[in-house]
């Protein structure tokens, strides 16, 4: 064998990737935060309740009659344990379960935020941020020093933080530009972390991409999958840290990774989600991962957007004020 078939070889092999189980839809039923959490569980019946026509309708409307006999569909559900940890997975779990029976709705998934940073000892917040490929604006001068340097991501050219000199003149004020804005711009700034006393605390923004990428399929490490669903052990209900990153409470629930993604969340999260979708638009996702996603959406007789943020829907409405 010639060095250059042997190279090309290696090379195959290294990019060879493990394939995950994949619903054609994952339906998100909302996320929790302490401030949402109170031991009469009133705020959740009601999210649930609001919740669950939505649901059906996602249902209905992408995988209706005549579309696909059998739709694999799974639910999932985010708790916040990576700002401000609170109560214990004991409480917390069978409450969100009865409170989701109660309308009509069954979670199959359980998520931690804190999964989102480290997941079976694997940094997938790190990960991700090595795969940012940040676009540069036009004309752009490198006075911004790069994202992954400062923790901040745009989608286009902020406003110069001084007025230069050009010909002796000061340049005065200029307005923030958005990389292929359409007629006017709408420039979005993200920050992506934040460095205190030598620790980096990931934000809501990043850690909701993070969560976006696993519930999409599209994240591995050195080829194997990341944050794979484990089965719900009650004797593991001590504290948060003591769960995996993704637990399947519904033994008989199709696959927590899917083709697309849905997510039913009231009106304060639509700016975190608009982050989310300025992170993911510069994002370089492993080639092979996307590659192998393609050819089995194909081979089901269907084909995904070629950009990831295409395949992200969502349900925002007013919700229940106070609720998840």
């Amino acid at each position: 064998m010639s060095t250059a078939e042997a190279t090309y070889g290696e090379a195959t092999a290294r990019r060879k990737v493990a394939a995950v189980p994949l619903s054609h839809l994952s339906i998100e039923l909302g996320h929790l935060y302490r401030e949402d959490f109170t031991p009469d569980a009133k705020a959740l019946a009601e999210h649930f309740a609001w919740v669950a026509p939505w649901v059906q309708s996602a249902k209905l409307r992408q995988y209706g009659a005549g579309r696909r006999a059998r739709p694999r569909i799974s639910t999932c559900f985010l708790i916040d344990d990576y700002f401000a940890p609170f109560s214990s997975p004991a409480e917390v779990i069978p409450a969100l379960c009865k409170a989701a029976e109660e309308s009509g709705l069954q979670i199959d998934y359980i998520a931690r935020e804190a999964g989102c940073a480290i997941s079976d000892g694997v940094a997938l917040a790190s990960m991700v941020k090595d795969r940012l490929v940040p676009e540069p604006p036009a004309d752009t001068d490198g006075s911004r020093p790069p994202a992954i340097e400062i923790g901040w991501l745009s989608n286009g050219q902020r406003s110069p933080s001084g007025a230069g000199e050009a010909m002796g003149r000061g340049l005065g004020w200029l307005p923030p530009l958005e990389n292929s804005a359409r007629r006017h711009s709408v420039f979005v700034d993200v920050e992506l972390w934040s460095d205190e006393q030598g620790k980096r605390t990931w934000s809501c923004a990043f850690l909701a991409a993070v969560w976006q990428l696993v519930r999409l399929g599209m994240l591995r490490h050195n080829g194997s999958a990341v944050a794979v669903p484990q089965p719900f052990r009650p004797e593991r209900l001590g504290d948060w840290e003591d769960l995996p990153a993704v637990v399947q409470l519904n033994p008989r629930a199709a696959p927590f990774c899917a083709y697309r993604t849905q997510s039913v969340l009231p009106n304060r999260f639509r700016l975190v989600e608009l982050a989310v979708q300025v992170i993911l638009s510069q994002l370089a996702v492993d080639d092979a991962v996307i590659a192998q996603i393609a050819e089995r959406s194909e081979a089901e007789g269907f084909r995904l957007p070629s950009e990831i943020v295409d395949r992200i829907n969502y349900v925002f409405d007013e919700g229940v004020t106070g609720g998840p």
